[in-house]
């Protein structure tokens, strides 16, 4: 036994050495896959949405961007150029956390009462701030408070950005709680915007149930299509035409596109399956406003903004144009399909 001893010793050295190599390894794999792997990815997506955060960089940013990470979200930033010069390494820390970069003007000032000089210098300044600090320079912009007009949009077009409102307002800005939050982003459909804020505690705490969410209901964050202002895959493809099932009792389904898309209005077309008479209930996002429809009689509740449309013998498609009023990131959303 005493011949035996020392290999075995030697052995169980190895055997103590090589374990230790394992577990370190698996800590380290558990740290990768904590930092890559995400909600969404399990799950088929449907869809994808925007989840866009204002303000930024702040001296939260950083606080944010964990959270992001830990719930496998990538995000749009719409980066105030002041903030960026002064918190160069925030913003380069947003794009190094796979988050995309975007223009929300020089100070957060109301830039509607700007000349046209004014704004041009002013988102200028800001996209090249955004530039010199990440490398990368904005296709996107909003504006401040959502306040625009045709000559803003003109001189953001003209510096090759996109503006982008939004569709769904979190109003973690106004106060608003953990539960309001994540309950007005479980609103948001495929393709949909929503706005909230960097620096907001409330707003980080509803991350993870806003993602809880959104993966029930097999939606992805993705990103802001430069060309559509629209949320889409993260490598830029478009999703699929957003179609609304049949609610219980009902025997239709409706499928939305938009075909044609113009600067200051758009088409919308919807085919109807399952049915030869047909109700389908669709909602408007204000100021938007429909001027046309064809194949269909429409009906609007007082609002304004919600459209019952009836078969009129026309067929199974029916179709509106829209104008954008400057909200040009908002598209009409399905409620309901009927027959009879």
């Amino acid at each position: 036994m005493s011949r035996l001893f020392p290999r075995t010793a030697l052995w169980s050295r190895r055997l103590r050495a090589a374990l230790a190599v394992l577990a370190t390894a698996v800590a380290m794999c558990g740290v990768v896959l904590a930092a890559t792997s995400t909600p969404s990815s399990a799950a088929a997506c449907n869809g994808y949405v925007g989840l866009t955060f204002d303000d930024g960089p702040t001296s939260s940013t950083s606080a944010l961007l964990n959270v992001l990470r830990a719930n496998g979200v990538r995000a749009t930033m719409f980066n105030v150029g002041q903030n960026v010069q002064n918190n160069r390494s925030a913003a380069q820390a947003q794009v190094a956390a796979g988050m995309w970069v975007a223009n929300h003007s020089w100070n957060h000032a109301h830039m509607t009462s700007m000349s046209q000089a004014q704004m041009q210098s002013d988102l200028s300044q800001t996209s090249s701030a955004i530039q010199s600090a990440t490398g990368s320079r904005p296709v996107l912009f909003r504006p401040p408070y959502g306040e625009t007009n045709a000559t803003l949009q003109s001189v953001a077009s003209s510096l090759g950005m996109r503006q982008v409102i939004w569709d769904v307002d979190s109003q973690d800005w106004n106060g608003a709680s953990v539960s309001q939050i994540v309950a007005n982003a479980s609103r948001l459909q495929a393709g949909q915007v929503i706005l909230m804020h960097d620096g907001i505690q409330n707003t980080r705490d509803a991350i993870p149930q806003i993602m809880a969410n959104l993966t029930s209901r097999n939606l992805c964050p993705g990103m802001i299509s430069p060309s559509t202002g629209r949320a889409v895959a993260p490598d830029g493809t478009t999703p699929p035409p957003t179609t609304t099932p049949p609610p219980a009792g009902g025997t239709c389904t409706a499928t939305a596109t938009t075909p044609n898309v113009w600067g200051d209005r758009y088409n919308t077309s919807v085919t109807v399956s399952g049915a030869s008479t047909w109700t389908v209930v669709v909602a408007i996002t204000a100021p938007q406003q429909v001027t046309t429809i064809w194949n269909g009689t429409a009906t609007w509740d007082s609002s304004g903004t919600v459209m019952t449309m009836r078969s009129n013998g026309s067929g199974n498609t029916f179709g509106f144009t829209t104008m954008t009023n400057g909200n040009s990131s908002a598209r009409p959303q399905i409620r309901s399909c009927t027959s009879g």
